[in-house]
C-alpha cells in the first residue's frame, strides 16, 4: 500500500512539474475578475430576493 502511495506521489510531483503556472500579474487580474463577477451576482441575487418576496408578499394578503 505505502508503494502505491510512493508511486501516486511521485506521479503528482511529475505532473505538477509540467504546470504553467500564473504570473503574479495574471493571477491579481484574474483575482480581481473573480471578486467583482461575485459582487455583482450576490447584488443581482439580492434584489432579485427582495423583489420576489414583495411580490409573494402581496399575493399572500
Amino acid at each position: 500500500m505505502f508503494e502505491k502511495i510512493k508511486k501516486f506521489l511521485k506521479e503528482v510531483k511529475v505532473e505538477l512539474i509540467k504546470v504553467t503556472w500564473p504570473t503574479p500579474s495574471e493571477l491579481r487580474a484574474t483575482t480581481t475578475v473573480v471578486i467583482i463577477t461575485s459582487f455583482i451576482m450576490a447584488v443581482f441575487i439580492g434584489i432579485v430576493d427582495l423583489a420576489l418576496a414583495q411580490i409573494i408578499g402581496v399575493l399572500l394578503r
